[in-house]
């Protein structure tokens, strides 16, 4: 499971704070955290800052790579920010993401490949968010021919079918679900990817519905996420289900986890 951590985003409070006084510190705190609870890599995000974005995403990977040996996911849609972001990082970056919206897709396919990065394919067009699992699947077979039409492995492609709220659909949880396995199966070598905390937007305790679905999704075959890595419990629950599905050879992974600590039912 490759955990992408998710605490830098600029629309938080604390980090448009941390932003807007270009605190150093305040970056390396939550970069070194982070990695430190198992992110893989680190999203950084400036979208709130309209016209200093390209700058400020540029300042987040040099200071963020300054104190964390970890790559960076470069959350944007704009490929001026991505541009200016990737000028400076260092090894292999992701990019966060590219979509099936037309001007989206036409501005950023060529960085995509230019860059070797690998990428989040989100599973939107312009005909809007998909509700099922076949319109997710037919957004997904575009995005993925696409990206390797222009010479992007299979390997660093990561699908995100988009999770969308179950208090609004009952059948958002369930078609999500059925998108993972279906891409997993068909497009052999392709990774799955999501931010899933949107799946429990307006109920009441939230986290147990996160941490009960990010189990539901990995036994699907989800094999990224875009979480906290501060959360314990969201990353025992991973760790135990990355366990039960058999990618965890003689379950070393978790004893390691339950010798340091990791581990919660609290």
């Amino acid at each position: 499971m490759l955990i992408v951590g998710e605490l830098i985003n600029a629309s938080r409070k604390s980090v448009k704070e941390i932003l807007e006084n270009q605190d150093a510190a305040g970056v390396a705190k939550l970069a070194r955290d982070q990695r430190e609870h198992g992110a893989d890599y680190i999203d950084v995000n400036a979208g709130v800052f309209v016209g200093r974005e390209p700058e400020l995403l540029k300042w987040l990977v040099a200071t963020v790579q300054s104190v964390a040996e970890v790559p960076c996911c470069i959350d944007s849609p704009d490929p001026k920010a991505i541009a200016a972001a990737l000028a400076v990082h260092k090894g292999t970056a992701m990019i966060n993401s590219i979509s099936l919206e037309k001007e989206r897709y036409d501005t950023l396919l060529p960085l995509v490949a230019e860059s070797k990065s690998k990428v989040v394919a989100l599973c939107m067009s312009d005909d809007g968010m998909p509700e099922t699992a076949d319109q997710r699947m037919a957004i997904a077979d575009k995005l993925i021919n696409g990206l390797v039409r222009s010479h992007v492995p299979l390997a660093n492609i990561y699908v995100d079918p988009l999770v969308q709220p179950v208090a609004t659909n009952n059948a958002f949880g369930v078609e999500f679900l059925q998108a993972v396995e279906r891409i997993t199966q068909t497009f052999k070598g392709v990774h799955t990817m999501c931010g899933l905390s949107n799946i429990s937007f307006g109920l009441p305790e939230r986290k147990f519905i996160n941490q009960t679905f990010m189990v539901m999704a990995i036994a699907r075959g989800l094999d990224g996420a875009i979480v906290n890595p501060l959360d314990a419990r969201m990353m025992g629950c991973i760790t135990t289900a990355e366990t039960l599905m058999g990618h965890d050879a003689y379950c070393m992974n978790y004893l390691k986890a339950f010798r340091a600590g990791k581990l919660t039912a609290s």
